[in-house]
């Protein structure tokens, strides 16, 4: 069947590919900062890229993807869109709720940003009450590549944002789009209450940059989204054996 991506494929394509059983596969990402470097779109740009690979090594249905999420804490930084919990999730369950209409089997959900978790876990829960088997992944493996591909210090474990790993990645995946003459580091100190209090990362953060982005290649992106497609295909596998999908 190969993958069908929605943005190409005519309906009687889909309706041909649902008629024989399949995945379907949910980048969701972020209008929001990402430094003096890197577009608005980054985390949209990520996750569907990482997406797009997922599919193409699942024979899946590639969804358009949500180009907005819950960047609240990013709305102080001009350019920032961020969509309420609430309206996220609904977005989520009412796709959900569509592509079980026509016929897939289970949804894969590639989230590009922090902030669309829960309303993602909650959506998911509502869609396999509904009958739709969801299992929705956060670039699995990753600090772990980095700690092996990169060689700046994240500016907080497991915090990747405009970074060595981010710009690398959109470097493999979006070269035109980023402008490595404006590329600059910053690390800035995490207020004590960090993560336990909602906050303006403005607060704390200049540049909207957390670590060190210049030793950024495309090398290392194709890297890292080998990685973290190589272990989300082994989840992925996992969730179809417990599903028998």
């Amino acid at each position: 069947m190969g993958v069908q991506d929605f943005s190409q494929a005519p309906w009687p394509d889909v309706a041909s590919a649902t008629e024989k059983g399949v995945l379907a596969v949910l980048a969701i990402g972020a209008c929001e900062q990402h430094g003096a470097h890197l577009p608005l779109t980054t985390d949209t740009d990520m996750a569907h890229g990482v997406a797009g690979r997922i599919a193409g090594e699942l024979e899946a249905l590639l969804l358009p993807p949500i180009t907005y999420g819950d960047a609240w804490n990013s709305e102080a930084f001009t350019g920032t869109l961020s969509l309420s919990p609430a309206t996220l999730r609904a977005m989520i369950e009412d796709i959900g709720l569509g592509v079980r209409r026509m016929g897939v089997h289970g949804l894969i959900i590639i989230n590009g940003h922090f902030g669309n978790r829960e309303p993602i876990a909650l959506a998911a829960r509502t869609l396999v009450g509904a009958g739709l088997p969801v299992v929705h992944l956060d670039y699995p493996g990753m600090e772990a590549l980095a700690g092996k591909i990169c060689d700046s210090a994240p500016a907080a474990p497991g915090f990747y944002h405009a970074d060595e790993v981010e710009t690398s990645i959109m470097l493999a995946l979006r070269p035109a789009a980023v402008d490595m003459s404006r590329a600059a580091p910053e690390y800035p100190e995490f207020p004590p209450t960090f993560g336990i209090e909602p906050m303006q990362l403005r607060d704390f953060v200049k540049t909207g940059v957390f670590g060190d982005p210049r030793p950024s290649t495309a090398a290392k992106g194709v890297a890292l989204i080998a990685g973290i497609v190589a272990e989300s295909i082994r989840l992925v596998g996992l969730w179809r054996g417990h599903h028998g999908i």
